[in-house]
């Protein structure tokens, strides 16, 4: 934290230099170079100008490779070539120094503007459109909430701080203090609460600025995560005043107490936040249709459903709240459609995910009867099941350009046989599964680097998810609200509405070989409140969502004892004969001690194991847990610095349960 002083000068630069569009005209300002901080963050279009150059930092969009669509890799969803290490028990270890976890530069630059904006704003000296003035002093709180969820999920307790500190030891130091997750969860909701005040609706037809519903939807997203991590946390050392919370050994926090009374209180006052802002959006969100087709002619429907996630412009969608665009004339682009066609850069489906889907009837792969067509072919895959499974599944020989242009040379017109072969990420299919989620038809957006479709950040499916998840976990029961939000998810899924069907159909056990969900707290789930969560699986697939979702349900204890192994398709099987070379010899080599092994052993299973190839990999066994692993270490340096260089348990940080205090070691069993 000594080091924050440097941030301002960072928060200047990147402000005044700024070239991103706002909602204002830059007729009659002052040259650049005159301007001073004194005379910053005086007039509108300078809040607007300020609270654009956090929007790429703060809020998710594409990067490399697959981009958002990628970020479910390293979960039970989605495999990337190399295994994680955090399922490696041992291999995660504590950092010297971290310079990108537990960070408060955003935090900074929020506090900065929201410290001098706010006395010019209630004394009234800031110029412009008043209704814009609020908007983007909301804007920077919903950004500054943003930036502590992060934060939150990654350490839970976390220190709370409202305004720019000096820069001296002793208020830096009383800073670092960490505040209870339940007191962080209360402090992010009350940001948000000020932004829903302060923003407005529709502040934007392009639906590129947050909005007061955007702001709703987050908030229900933290008080849904916060309700479901104090209820499967409760009685832990992850939860404050739990048995070793590690909290407790500081003076500060000793004599803690749940605002609501106890944790019961507190995971009901989360939950009834949820409910009532995730309603306050679902009810004003109309779901994009889905007319069940796959584009494979130029003459075919364009399906509303499919195209969200891969337009230019995605004003036009009811469901998308905020987007972000991009722009080829700028030079703001990415590469997205170009791996959505070249295997997903290294990023598939794992079975787990694909064997989740139900048949259109409503009825689990599993069950007699169910008219599943097994799995030797990925056509046999995809047939009769979900429509978020057949549209979104890539099958060998399906058309992956409609549209054809002198541009993008790096197309593949034609679906091939996925490329397992490769030791590298690009162009490889990593479990034989691949997504055309965020893939384009247009073969103009397929220059390397150079696709410009837009990137969603907020659906308003996600309010329809939410509340029916915080209504069973509140109620324990089905509300009229949650059950119309669940059929119309089924209807536009092309999935028998009755999910009461399902549920009778659910058998536990079998769900729980393919899906962490299944579980909570070791122990396996009933079979209503795991088909809300098979629903949200299912319906946000590779939307950067599912490791969220497994840590707040406590979805990994029981790889503590039982290890779990990630597969991708059938490839011993029928499939097996498309990897044969023009001479019909197979191509595929199998053997845990082959260091030249490019495909896992049928002995082991007839399922492609990335991660199961040779015996170089440390995840040859499968993947493992570590109780300590829900939560992130703090990095040494904090300690150090905070404990004035001498003994690092001075310091008023406290490392997470299960961390030491010692650079460079794992974690150890939390009993």
């Amino acid at each position: 934290m000594k080091q924050i002083n440097n941030i301002i000068r960072s928060v200047f630069s990147i402000v005044l230099t700024t070239t991103l569009a706002s909602c204002n005209d830059y007729l009659d300002q002052s040259p650049l170079s005159l301007v001073t901080p004194e005379k910053y963050l005086t007039e509108e279009s300078q809040l607007a100008a300020y609270a654009n150059g956090l929007y790429p930092t703060v809020l998710p969009s594409h990067s490399g490779g697959y981009g958002s669509f990628g970020e479910d890799r390293n979960t039970d969803n989605m495999a990337s070539k190399t295994y994680d290490n955090k399922y490696v028990p041992g291999q995660w270890k504590v950092e010297q120094n971290d310079a990108n976890n537990w960070n408060f530069s955003v935090i900074y630059s929020c506090n900065y503007f929201l410290g001098n904006v706010l006395p010019k704003w209630k004394s009234g000296e800031i110029t412009g459109n008043k209704e814009y003035i609020n908007h983007y002093i909301g804007e920077i709180y919903f950004l500054r909430a943003h930036e502590y969820f992060k934060r939150m999920q990654l350490f839970g307790d976390y220190p709370i701080i409202r305004d720019v500190l000096p820069d001296q030891m002793e208020p830096l130091v009383e800073a670092s203090k960490r505040a209870p997750h339940t007191e962080v969860a209360r402090f992010i909701i009350s940001d948000l609460d000020s932004a829903i005040v302060l923003m407005a609706n529709n502040p934007d037809k392009n639906k590129n600025r947050i909005s007061k519903e955007v702001a709703l939807l987050f908030k229900s997203r933290v008080a849904l995560y916060e309700g479901t991590w104090l209820k499967y946390f409760k009685n832990t050392a992850f939860v404050p005043n739990g048995p070793g919370w590690p909290g407790k050994e500081k003076e500060y926090n000793a004599s803690y107490t749940f605002q609501s009374g106890d944790i019961d209180a507190e995971i009901d006052y989360f939950l009834s936040i949820a409910m009532e802002s995730a309603k306050l959006v679902a009810d004003n969100v109309q779901l994009v249709s889905n007319n069940g087709i796959l584009q494979q002619s130029v003459t075919d429907p364009i399906n509303p459903y499919v195209e969200m996630f891969s337009d230019v412009d995605m004003s036009g969608y009811s469901e998308v709240l905020l987007w972000r665009q991009y722009n080829k004339g700028l030079g703001v682009t990415h590469n997205v459609p170009v791996d959505a066609q070249h295997g997903n850069y290294g990023i598939g489906l794992t079975r787990g995910m694909v064997d989740g889907f139900l048949m259109n009837n409503g009825l689990p792969v599993y069950v007699s009867g169910s008219g599943y067509a097994g799995d030797e072919t990925i056509f046999d895959v995809r047939k009769d099941r979900d429509d978020r499974l057949t549209l979104f599944l890539k099958e060998p020989g399906q058309k992956n350009i409609l549209y054809e242009s002198s541009e993008g040379d790096f197309a593949i017109p034609i679906e091939p046989y996925p490329e397992i072969l490769k030791p590298s990420a690009e162009g490889t299919y990593s479990t034989g599964y691949s997504l055309r989620k965020g893939g384009s038809f247009d073969q103009a957006q397929c220059v390397n680097g150079g696709g410009f479709t837009g990137s969603i950040t907020f659906r308003g499916v996600e309010a329809y998810l939410n509340y029916i998840e915080a209504c069973y976990e509140k109620t324990g029961s089905i509300d009229n609200t949650a059950s119309a939000y669940w059929k119309a998810i089924r209807r536009r899924a092309n999935v028998n509405e009755d999910y009461n069907l399902t549920i009778a159909a659910t058998n536990m056990a079998e769900e729980a070989k393919n899906d962490w969900g299944a579980y909570s707290a070791g122990s396996l789930i009933d079979a209503t409140l795991y088909n809300i969560r098979r629903e949200r699986r299912c319906e946000l697939m590779a939307e950067a969502l599912r490791f969220m979702d497994l840590k707040r349900w406590r979805a990994m204890d029981q790889m503590m004892t039982t290890p779990y192994h990630i597969e991708g398709f059938k490839l011993w099987g029928t499939m097996q004969d498309w990897y044969k070379d023009k001479n019909g010899t197979n191509q595929l080599i199998y053997g845990r001690d082959l260091a030249n092994a490019n495909v896992s052993s049928p002995e082991l299973s007839k399922y492609l194991r990335p991660y199961e190839i040779n015996s170089k990999s440390l995840a040859i066994d499968g993947y493992k847990w570590t109780m300590a692993h829900y939560l992130y270490p703090i990095a040494m340096q904090h300690f150090m610095i905070s404990a004035g260089g001498g003994d690092v348990s001075n310091s008023p940080i406290y490392q997470n349960p299960g961390w030491p205090m010692v650079a460079n070691q794992g974690a150890t069993d939390i009993k």
